[in-house]
């Protein structure tokens, strides 16, 4: 089947075009801002509920029944959360005062990069919560294996894997 016959998805790309997008960099800047709101709205909804459900621990009755240890893994997580929020929120407030001043690009580099490091406050977040909800639950060393597994998955899934797919190419034509 030659290229003229077949559909625009099957074609081979021309060779002396640059692979990826044709769009200008203030296009291209329009769409890595509408992807970005897109992941940050998924990233604040987990961090919202588990925020919210971390403010209201220390207002239940066994929250004094609680070793030292707990109580401080307990005020860690809560400082971690809020920490959390604020990087996962600045993309918001960055937005809000630069809009206008032509520097989308720079916005949204900065952006993804609050982004990712509010994704790695997260990740500590949810860590010390797991840590803090399983040492309550079992009341042994087993807890802490069980966290450090849970951080590797993460850690694979949110930031191995993709590291990997840029180093193999699959997303190396888009910045």
């Amino acid at each position: 089947m030659t290229d003229d016959i077949a559909g625009p998805e099957t074609r081979r790309p021309d060779a002396r075009r640059p692979a990826g997008r044709d769009e200008s960099p203030e296009e291209q800047a329009d769409r890595r801002w509408a992807e970005l709101l897109q992941e940050v709205r998924v990233a604040q909804t987990g961090v919202q509920i588990l925020f919210g459900f971390l403010l209201t621990v220390v207002f239940q009755p066994r929250f004094t029944d609680l070793s030292d240890t707990d109580t401080n893994i307990y005020l860690a997580t809560v400082v971690l959360g809020a920490v959390t929020t604020g990087a996962l929120i600045a993309p918001v407030s960055f937005h809000r005062m630069v809009t206008g001043r032509q520097l989308k690009p720079q916005m949204v580099e900065w952006a993804s990069r609050l982004t990712v490091v509010g994704l790695v406050f997260l990740l500590c977040t949810m860590a010390s919560a797991l840590l803090l909800i399983l040492r309550v639950a079992l009341h042994n060393a087993v807890a802490l294996w069980i966290v450090a597994g849970l951080v590797v998955w993460f850690v694979l899934c949110w930031f191995v894997l993709p590291a990997w797919a840029r180093r193999d190419g699959t997303g190396s034509r888009e910045r």
